[in-house]
C-alpha cells in the first residue's frame, strides 16, 4: 500500500515538474512573439510620425513662404506710396515756390500801382479844390452852404416822395384790407377750431363707479346704442374715472341726454324701452322749460307781443354759449345797454332793448342754410312780423347788411360792450396764464429791460428799461420790435399795447 502511495507522489511529483518545464517553454516563446509583434509595431509608428512630421514640416514651411510673400509685397506697396508722396511734396514745392514768385512779382506790381494811384489821388484832389473854388466864385457860395442847401432840398423831396408812397399803399391796403381780413379770419380757424370744438361741444357726465359705467352701455352695448339714437348725440365711454362724455354741437341734446342719463342712473331700470320713455319725457318737459324760460326774460325785460316760436328760440339760448359766455345773459345785457342808450339819445328804449334782445337769435335757429347768424337772425324777424328797424338792426349789427336805423349802431356798439367786459368771456386760466408769462419774459430777453409787466388781461406790456442802457431813440426801436415779435411768435384776442419806459431820476439830499 505503501508502496502505491509513493509511486502516485512521485508521479505526480515528474507530472507537476514536467508542466512547469514545458509551461516555463511556452512562456519563452509566447514572449518572444509578443516582444517581435511590439518591435513591428513601433516600428510602423515611427514610420509613421516621420511621415507627419514631414508633412507638418512641409506644411509649415509653405505658409512661412506666403507670409514671407505677403509681407515683402506689403513693403513694396508701401515704397511705392512712398515714392508717390514724394514725388507729390516735390511737386508742391515747385508749385508752392512759383507762387511765391508769382506773388512777389504781385507784389511789387501792386506797389508800383499804388505809387500811381497815389499820383492820381494827390493831382485829383488838387484838381478837384481848384473846381471847387471855380463854382464857389460862380454861385456865390461855399461848399458848406451848397451842400446845406442841397440836403434840405433832397430831405424835403424825400419826405413828399415818401408821403406819396404812403398814400398809395394806404389806398392799396384799403382795397386789399377786406381780402387780408378774410383769409386772416380762415388762418385762424384752421388754427382753433378744433380746439374750440373739443371744448364747446362736449359735457361731463359723472357716475360713481365702473358698474353703472358697465349699466349704461348695457349687454353687448344695446342700452348705449339705443340712448344715442333717442338722443342723437354720441356717448362716449372710455377709461376716465368715475365720468362719461356726452358729445354733440347741438346744447339741447346734449341737455337732454344729460337729464335722461340723471334719471335712468337714479331710477336704475335701464333698458331700451326705459331709455326711449325717459327721453321723450326729459324732451317734453325740456321743452317746457325752454318755453318758460323765454317767457320769463321777455316778462323780465318788459318785452310783450312776440310770437311764441320767437319767445322758443330766446328760450334756447340759455343752453348755447358765444366765446364761454352764456347767450341768454349776453343778450340781456345787451337789451339792457340798448335800452340805457336809447333813452340817453331820446329814442325808443323798447324798441332797443327788443332788437338787443333778438340780435344773435340766428345762432339758436334749428336751421341750418347758408346765411351769417345776423342775417338769418333778421330773416327769422322778418317771418315773425317784428318792426323793420328791429330787423335791420339785428342784421347789420356786424356790419353784413347797411345799417338804415338809427337802433343798428346800437345794438352793434352794445354787443361789443357786452363782449368785451373783462370776465365775460372764458378763458382756460393755465392758457390765460402761460400768455401772460411767455409775453413778460419775451419782453425779457431784449438787452437793457430790467423789469416785463403783462397787464390790462394781456392787452397791453410795460417795459421798464434802464436809462444808462437804453437811449429814448432806442426806446421807441425796442418796443417796434417787441410788437412785431410777439405779432409773429404768440396767439392772442385784440390787439397788445406795448409801452416802453425809460426813466432817470437824480436824488440829492440837503442837510
Amino acid at each position: 500500500m505503501l508502496y502505491y502511495i509513493l509511486t502516485a507522489v512521485l508521479a505526480a511529483v515528474v507530472a507537476v515538474a514536467t508542466y512547469m518545464a514545458l509551461h516555463k517553454y511556452l512562456l519563452k516563446g509566447r514572449k518572444e512573439a509578443i516582444l517581435e509583434a511590439a518591435e513591428m509595431e513601433a516600428e510602423t509608428i515611427k514610420k509613421d510620425k516621420i511621415y507627419q512630421a514631414k508633412e507638418k514640416f512641409l506644411q509649415l514651411k509653405s505658409e512661412h513662404e506666403q507670409y514671407v510673400n505677403e509681407k515683402n509685397a506689403q513693403i513694396r506697396e508701401t515704397e511705392n506710396k512712398l515714392k508717390q508722396k514724394e514725388n507729390s511734396l516735390n511737386q508742391q514745392n515747385q508749385e508752392l515756390a512759383k507762387k511765391m514768385s508769382d506773388a512777389e512779382n504781385a507784389k511789387k506790381s501792386l506797389s508800383a500801382q499804388r505809387e500811381i494811384l497815389e499820383r492820381k489821388t494827390e493831382e485829383y484832389e488838387r484838381m478837384s479844390l481848384q473846381v471847387n473854388k471855380q463854382l464857389e466864385s460862380i454861385a456865390g457860395m461855399t461848399a458848406a452852404e451848397a451842400k446845406t442847401v442841397l440836403m434840405d432840398n433832397m430831405k424835403a423831396e424825400a419826405r413828399t416822395q415818401a408821403q406819396a408812397y404812403i398814400n398809395d399803399v394806404m389806398d392799396e391796403a384799403r382795397l386789399n384790407a377786406a381780402k387780408e381780413a378774410k383769409r386772416i379770419v380762415i388762418n385762424t380757424i384752421q388754427r382753433t377750431a378744433t380746439e374750440t370744438a373739443i371744448e364747446n361741444a362736449v359735457t361731463t357726465f359723472p357716475i360713481e363707479n365702473d358698474e353703472i359705467k358697465g349699466r349704461i352701455i348695457g349687454r353687448e352695448g344695446r342700452n348705449i346704442r339705443a340712448l344715442e339714437a333717442a338722443t342723437g348725440v354720441e356717448i362716449v365711454v372710455d377709461d376716465t374715472p368715475d365720468a362719461i362724455l356726452i358729445s354733440a354741437f347741438d346744447p339741447v341734446r346734449r341737455e337732454v341726454a344729460r337729464l335722461a342719463l340723471h334719471q335712468l342712473v337714479i331710477d336704475g331700470r335701464i333698458h331700451p324701452a326705459r331709455i326711449e320713455e325717459v327721453v321723450a319725457k326729459v324732451q317734453k318737459q325740456l321743452e317746457e322749460e325752454i318755453l318758460e324760460t323765454g317767457k320769463r326774460t321777455c316778462i323780465d325785460l318788459g318785452i310783450h307781443g312776440m310770437s311764441m316760436e320767437l319767445v322758443r328760440l330766446i328760450g334756447r339760448m340759455k343752453y348755447r354759449s358765444s366765446y364761454g359766455q352764456n347767450l341768454l345773459q349776453h343778450s340781456r345785457e345787451v337789451a339792457n345797454i340798448c335800452a340805457i342808450m336809447a333813452s340817453e339819445l331820446g329814442l325808443n328804449p323798447k324798441v332797443a332793448k327788443r332788437a338787443g334782445l333778438l340780435h344773435d337769435i340766428g345762432k339758436v335757429s334749428e336751421l341750418d342754410p347758408e346765411l351769417p347768424h345776423a342775417l338769418l337772425g333778421m330773416k327769422l324777424a322778418e317771418q315773425y312780423k317784428e318792426r323793420p328797424e328791429i330787423c335791420n338792426s339785428i342784421g347789420a349789427h356786424h356790419e353784413e347788411t347797411e345799417m338804415t336805423t338809427i337802433y343798428a349802431p346800437l345794438v352793434l356798439v352794445s354787443d361789443a360792450i357786452s363782449g368785451a367786459r373783462p370776465g365775460a368771456r372764458r378763458e382756460v386760466i393755465e392758457s390765460y396764464i402761460k400768455r401772460l408769462k411767455d409775453m413778460e419774459n419775451l419782453a425779457q430777453a431784449y438787452n437793457g429791460v430790467t423789469k416785463t409787466y403783462a397787464i390790462q388781461a394781456g392787452r397791453e406790456l410795460r417795459v421798464i428799461v434802464g436809462a444808462e442802457q437804453v437811449s429814448d431813440e432806442q426806446a421807441a426801436v425796442l418796443s417796434a420790435d417787441i410788437a412785431r415779435k410777439i405779432q409773429e411768435e404768440m396767439t392772442y384776442p385784440g390787439q397788445v399795447k406795448i409801452t416802453v419806459i425809460r426813466e432817470t431820476r437824480s436824488v440829492a439830499f440837503a442837510k
